[in-house]
């Protein structure tokens, strides 16, 4: 009996020593960062907000964008965002910085990170923004919907952060047209990032 017992207090430890390096090699930043692989326009499949009176705000969008421009400055670039929501299209755009692998921008106030991800054309986005007070964790893809496995990679990350379940959205939802600056019909989105 006792052998028994030990071999199931030796499972339960190892078990419990994993789940933390699971996580860690889950949310695991990128080491190295790639501007040129960031150019051109992702489609928003699923994210989470540690705040949760932001949540149902995220689920009250149809779909959602960002790009990052072509720039000259591997330091500087410009990140711009879509939200479709009820009809309407918002939008806005930030100059961000390079720092290492995460970009800031907002006065220095966000930091985005770029997370690992086994998905080959999507980005995993940590953005945490007052002083670590609101995070944000977002999935965006070249498609706008994945198979099964990305999105339980995904799942497992939000869980691994301690954040509310994923809202994912709908994949046959219209984008909001790329925006031009002589479009008078695009309205500029509130900031909540």
């Amino acid at each position: 009996m006792f052998s028994v017992c030990a071999i199931v207090l030796l499972c339960l430890t190892s078990l419990s020593h994993s789940a933390p390096l699971a996580c860690e090699t889950l949310v695991r930043p990128l080491d190295q960062l790639d501007p040129h692989h960031l150019e051109g326009r992702w489609a928003m499949v699923a994210g989470s907000l540690s705040d949760l009176s932001l949540m149902e705000r995220l689920a009250s969008r149809d779909s959602a964008t960002f790009s990052f421009s072509s720039n000259t400055s591997e330091t500087y670039t410009i990140f711009s965002r879509s939200a479709h929501v009820e009809n309407k299209c918002y939008y806005s755009s930030e100059n961000t910085t390079l720092k290492g692998n995460k970009f800031t921008f907002d006065n220095g106030s966000i930091n985005m990170t770029f997370i690992h991800t086994s998905c080959h054309d999507c980005i995993v986005v940590s953005c945490v923004a007052e002083s670590g007070k609101r995070h944000h964790f977002y999935l965006f893809s070249r498609r706008r919907q994945l198979e099964q496995k990305e999105m339980e990679e995904f799942s497992s990350q939000v869980q691994c952060l301690d954040m509310p379940p994923p809202v994912v959205m709908d994949p046959t939802n219209e984008l909001c047209p790329e925006q031009t600056a002589s479009d008078p019909a695009t309205q500029t989105e509130e900031k909540t990032h």
